[in-house]
């Protein structure tokens, strides 16, 4: 599997975690999630 599929794999579950009812401290589990997906979008071009 690519790096780009594992990134996006971990934006999946951090967004899926985010619609659930689970406190999280001092981070946002959605915005973690989104820089993960932009991270995953942007990677082939990181990676030129």
């Amino acid at each position: 599997m690519s790096t780009q599929g594992i990134l996006y794999i971990i934006a999946v579950i951090l967004l899926v975690l985010a619609a659930l009812p689970i406190p999280s401290r001092g981070f946002s589990l959605a915005l973690l999630g989104a820089a993960f997906a932009l991270l995953a979008y942007s990677w082939p071009v990181l990676t030129a």
